[in-house]
Parts: structure tokens; C-alpha cells; sequence
């Protein structure tokens, strides 16, 4: 694949070659480097599952692999079968990709029952060349950017996240809970930041990843409040956050976005280099 320009500031620029990315993808954050926060982690053939049982969910993921006909559906079953016996499960989340050399996964996982999620598309770049895009842009008039380094803070910004997602309050409070744990027991694989009216409010939020042993830091989470959009708010944390990722020395970012995020993504310098779906199944009673 050939390298991708942008240009910013009037000025062509360069990315690294998707190809090469896309491989830096596939290799530092894939298969164990998704599981680092998992409970408890199950090896499945070429398959690793994460069990999180606060959210009675398991995560399926893997490193690229080749399989096809009977043993893919054999795989599956397997599968189904081994979180169906675990009580602390009761869904199965699958995450697939568009590039792996898998035709049939899809079309075999809703055989099995799953459901399709809408695509997503990775997109990755680096840090520099994301600074260099919003280098110069207008600052923000009337709000403030800042990173939540307090509790209370960090669930001020996980709770508007919610309210943008429509999570249920339930599950906002779960997602509360878990990220403060995160923060007390390893503050060093996130920061979370935030935008405040001149009101004080949080009206938009972003989380930073840094999965360990990679030089990727991962972009989760960003959110606005619908009458805030267009302001420049989610740039400036993007900006933000590029910063920090190389001050934390991650050279390359990446993110999982929809189609609507996407344009966004790629005005700020970063380049698409493969789609994501998740399938996902009811466990049966047992």
C-alpha cells in the first residue's frame, strides 16, 4: 500500500505507509494486548476470550489467523459452548476484522446465532503528524480543557459520555465505578480529559489508552453534547491528547470510529487502514 498525503496548513504531508501500520496494528494490538484488563482470560484454539464478569460478558478476539469450513464452525461452537457453561457470562462479544483472511466468519457467526453490529473503521497515524494538522488552530472562546486527575472528575467525564452514548444510568454507574478502580489501582494506562463551559459544566470527554509494551495510545471515548458540536471542542481534545501521547512516548495513535466520525478522524491526519464488526449472542439458560 502506498503512503497516504494530507495537507495541513498549505503544506503536503506524509503519512507512514498504511501497510506499515496496519501491520503495527496486527502485531502490538491484537489478541493479548486486548485482554490486559480482563479478570480472567480464556485460550480457545487461535482464539482468546476475556471474561468480565462485573459485565457478565466474554470478549472474543485473536491475532490474524486462516480457518475455513468445518473447523471454523466447529471453533464457534466451541465457543458458544465453553461461555454457555461459565455462570459468570451470560453474552458473548466477537470482534472481527475486515482483513483477516476469515471470508466465511461472518456469514458462519449468524449461522450460529450472532447478531452484526454496524462497521467500524480503525484508523491510525502518527502523533506528530496529528499535532502538525492542528497546529494553529483557533483556541477555544468560552471553555477550558483539562484533565481529570480527581474522582469527582472522572466521573463527571464518564458520566456525560454516557448521556451522549444514551447508556442506560445503570450502566453509567457501572462505567463510573470501573474507570475510578482503574484509576486507583493503575492510573498510568489511561488519562481522561475533558472540555467545561463557562459554566463549569463538562460538555464534552475523551479517554487516552496506553496499552502496555506498544507504541500506540488509543483514542476511546470522545463525546459531545449535541448544542456543542462544531466548536472546535473534540479537535482541541484531540490536539490534547496527541500531546500527551508523545510526551507519554507513544509515536502512533489509533482509534475505532464510526462512519459519521470518520471524516473527522482523517482531517486531523489520521488514515484509515481496516474495519472492524462485532458480533455478538444471547447465552441460552442453562
Amino acid at each position: 500500500m502506498g503512503a497516504l498525503p494530507w495537507t495541513a496548513g498549505g503544506a503536503t504531508l506524509c503519512h507512514m505507509q498504511t501497510g506499515t501500520l496496519l501491520d503495527a496494528y496486527d502485531s502490538q494490538l491484537r489478541g493479548a494486548a486486548e485482554m490486559a484488563d480482563a479478570p480472567d482470560v480464556l485460550r480457545l484454539g487461535p482464539l482468546l476470550a476475556g471474561v468480565f464478569p462485573a459485565r457478565r460478558r466474554a470478549f472474543v478476539s485473536s491475532a490474524p489467523f486462516s480457518m475455513g469450513g468445518a473447523e471454523l464452525d466447529d471453533l464457534i461452537a466451541e465457543v458458544i459452548a465453553t461461555c454457555e457453561a461459565d455462570p459468570r457470562v451470560d453474552h458473548i462479544s466477537w470482534k472481527t476484522r475486515s482483513h483477516d483472511p476469515l471470508p466465511r466468519l461472518l456469514s458462519r457467526l449468524q449461522h450460529h446465532g450472532f447478531a452484526l453490529g454496524e462497521p467500524e473503521t480503525v484508523m491510525a497515524g502518527e502523533a506528530d503528524a496529528v499535532a502538525a494538522a492542528l497546529a494553529g488552530q483557533e483556541p477555544l472562546r468560552g471553555y477550558a480543557v483539562e484533565r481529570a486527575a480527581t474522582e469527582v472528575q472522572l466521573r463527571e467525564a464518564e458520566h456525560l459520555a454516557g448521556r451522549v452514548f444514551e447508556d442506560s444510568p445503570e450502566r453509567i454507574r457501572l462505567q463510573q465505578d470501573q474507570l475510578v478502580e482503574r484509576w486507583r489501582s493503575a492510573p498510568e494506562t489511561f488519562e481522561m480529559w475533558a472540555v467545561r463551559d463557562g459554566d463549569g459544566q463538562v460538555v464534552c470527554s475523551g479517554r487516552l489508552e496506553f496499552p502496555d509494551r506498544t507504541d500506540f495510545a488509543g483514542l476511546w471515548g470522545g463525546a459531545c453534547l449535541d448544542e456543542h458540536r462544531g466548536r472546535g471542542l473534540y479537535r482541541a481534545l484531540v490536539d490534547q491528547r496527541a500531546r500527551s501521547a508523545r510526551d507519554r512516548g507513544r509515536s502512533l495513535l489509533h482509534v475505532d470510529c464510526s462512519e459519521y466520525s470518520r471524516p473527522i478522524r482523517q482531517r486531523v491526519g489520521l488514515v484509515p487502514v481496516t474495519t472492524v464488526r462485532s458480533a455478538t449472542r444471547t447465552c441460552a439458560s442453562p
